[in-house]
């Protein structure tokens, strides 16, 4: 899955005003964190997620070990908020940040 430029803006327009649901401890990627990250994922689509206060090597290999282990698309990274994004499989329209944002359009 890779996202093109236009859908990788339209994602970052969408999430600039979500707020993390996912906070990675110090432990890193650990069971609960892929299970959290995972039920947020097939409820919201897009979600931001916080990392903690590490270099930015660091942070970036948590963000790419947590979208290879729950299988979703990088979309922005600011600081220690990452904004990652994946399509369910049968999104639900009073949940999905994706489809409630297009039917407010």
């Amino acid at each position: 899955m890779s996202l093109q430029a236009r859908d990788r803006r339209d994602l970052r327009r969408i999430g600039h005003h979500l707020d993390p649901v996912v906070t990675v401890g110090d432990g890193g990627v650990s069971d609960g964190v892929i299970a959290e990250a995972e039920r947020a994922l097939e409820d919201h689509e897009l979600i931001k997620i916080r990392l903690p206060a590490c270099d930015r090597e660091q942070r970036r290999a948590l963000a790419e070990a947590l979208c290879a282990t729950c299988g979703a698309e990088l979309v922005q990274s600011i600081g220690r908020i990452v904004l990652i994004y994946r399509a369910a499989a049968q999104p639900d329209p009073r949940k999905s940040n994706v489809l409630r944002n297009q039917l407010a359009r």
